[in-house]
């Protein structure tokens, strides 16, 4: 059986105020954005996205597609980017670096095939990504709540990050159905991947959330605004060291331009509040001395979202 679903993104301006969606069905799809991105990186995070919220399943996956750029970079370009260190032909470093590492990861050992359709030319699944993608964007241009969608539906298990893929990685297993384009060419040959590769053990929700904490704290991380921007939910606040009150946008704005050193969590105690909310307790060290932390993490669509976060420096 194949699970067939569109992704789509948009943007506001092109840059501006960005969405990203894929659908499914009415009871199956998921969306979201940045307050400022492009249309190629919506169209990459759908697929992203996508996969990772069927992680779990064993089925086929059918991606219907409108982005000649997004189906080229995983059936052409991709293998010859990466022994390259993610550089062109040319030896420019390749756009949105972060978001195809995070694609490649997120292929590795999945069963796909991509469909190019024309866009805005009537196509049912098409149209309804388009549609919930183009109202995150406007819900950010808006300022209104961003309307994020059911997801899959029960529990996709949050899966660790993976580390860098070998230039051996994998292209997909089943044929993909791409357009031809008049992109650089390349001598990137199709590479087959290991089936039997070992997926990461699935972790306990306190566990998955004690490592989203950690990985918030990552100054890469920090600075990436798309990375922020999916692990923050949309109505999160937070009572910063300095008793600032921070909305989301406002916050992954600020990080961005921030120059962040590391820190060192220690987690004190993980508790469950409700069936889907979890409050962790930590202390951090950095530059500033220590801090207690106080984190409330909701699981919507399928995934944990931090909902509000308070520091408060230790005596």
């Amino acid at each position: 059986m194949a699970i067939v679903a569109a992704a789509d993104g948009s943007a506001l301006g092109n840059p501006g105020p960005a969405g990203w969606a894929w659908y499914a069905d009415d009871a199956h799809w998921s969306a979201g954005g940045w307050p400022h991105g492009t249309n190629n990186q919506g169209e990459l995070m759908a697929v992203i996205d996508l996969l990772e919220a069927t992680a779990h399943l064993d089925d086929d996956l059918h991606i219907i597609c409108d982005s000649q750029y997004v189906i080229n970079a995983v059936t052409k370009w991709m293998p010859g980017w990466k022994r390259k260190g993610w550089r062109k032909a040319d030896g420019a470093p390749v756009l949105n670096r972060e978001l195809l590492e995070r694609l490649d990861r997120a292929l590795q050992g999945r069963r796909y095939a991509f469909e190019w359709v024309k866009g805005h030319a009537g196509h049912d699944l098409n149209e309804a990504a388009d549609e919930r993608a183009r109202a995150v964007a406007t819900a950010y241009q808006k300022g209104d709540p961003i309307p994020i969608g059911p997801g899959w539906g029960g529990r996709a298990p949050e899966l660790a990050p993976a580390s860098e893929p070998s230039p051996a990685a994998a292209a997909p297993s089943l044929a993909a159905a791409a357009p031809a384009t008049d992109a650089p060419a390349t001598d990137d040959a199709a590479l087959e991947f290991d089936l039997f590769d070992a997926l990461p053990p699935e972790e306990t929700d306190e566990e998955a959330v004690a490592r989203l904490e950690r990985e918030l704290l990552e100054p890469a991380v920090r600075s990436d605004a798309s990375r922020l921007a999916e692990l923050l939910h949309p109505s999160f606040e937070e009572i910063g060291r300095s008793g600032r009150l921070w909305g989301r946008d406002a916050l992954v704005s600020e990080l961005g331009d921030e120059n962040s050193s590391a820190a060192d969590l220690e987690v004190l105690a993980v508790d469950r509040v409700a069936p889907e909310t979890l409050l962790l307790t930590a202390r951090t060290m950095d530059a500033r001395g220590a801090t207690l932390r106080s984190s409330l993490w909701v699981r919507s669509s399928g995934r944990w979202r931090l909902r509000f976060h308070q520091g408060t420096p230790e005596a």
